[in-house]
């Protein structure tokens, strides 16, 4: 019998009571001054952790401080500078075609809207989204490899599309608490929903979950 939209929001409302629980004290990993770091820094977070994009991040917002900082560097420099994020020719395209932009059309300042900073080059919602709820405080819910894979397994929601499962979650959470949701599923697939090994014995929501102790 399929599950009604009332009965996955209770689910999901209990899930997130207990994660509150086990991750108290969360917050943005990355580590950022303003907004335009920040998205510089979630650009760089595509196929990479945290941690290392905090690393890079240290020596690269001392070098680079405005757009135009980027722009005037040499593309073969910005790819050394930011190298051990992986995909660095790309990302390095993106950022600094991403900066022109912002010089041209927004006066060097990150824009404050979903369609403006998705019209901006290599940022997608995620990227928008990480944007808006820690830089402007404008709640949106980050679907990240994390939140789809866990989603997925509570069976709240059934596609690997990123923004159906945004869509999606957004009608199933309340709004104050899509922000900190992230991060609860975020922290619990790094410590205990880990992709292909999940601690399920370990889980404090394993009575919630669809897929819990079941083998793929």
């Amino acid at each position: 019998m399929k599950e009604t939209h009332k009965s996955k929001k209770d689910r999901m409302s209990k899930v997130i009571e207990r994660l509150s629980q086990l991750y108290p004290d969360i917050k943005i990993q990355l580590d950022f001054s303003n907004e335009f770091e920040l998205l510089i820094a979630t650009m760089l977070s595509a196929q990479c952790t945290d941690k290392q994009v905090n690393i890079v991040t240290k020596s690269l917002f001392q070098k680079y401080k405005t757009p135009n900082d980027y722009l005037e560097s040499r593309q073969e420099e910005l790819e050394k500078d930011i190298y051990s994020t992986g995909f660095y020719k790309a990302k390095a395209k993106n950022i600094r075609e991403m900066c022109n932009s912002l010089i041209e059309k927004h006066n060097s300042n990150v824009p404050k809207t979903m369609d403006e900073l998705t019209s901006l080059a290599g940022v997608g919602r995620k990227t928008a989204n990480v944007v808006l709820s820690h830089a402007f405080n404008i709640p949106g819910v980050v679907v990240d490899t994390h939140v789809s894979r866990i989603s997925n397994k509570l069976g709240v929601v059934d596609t690997l599309n990123a923004v159906k499962i945004e869509f999606e979650l957004m009608k199933l959470i309340p709004k104050n608490k899509w922000v900190t949701f992230t991060h609860y599923f975020i922290n619990h697939g790094r410590n205990t929903c880990i992709a292909r090994r999940p601690k399920c014995n370990e889980c404090l929501i394993n009575n919630l979950c669809k897929s819990a102790f079941v083998k793929e």
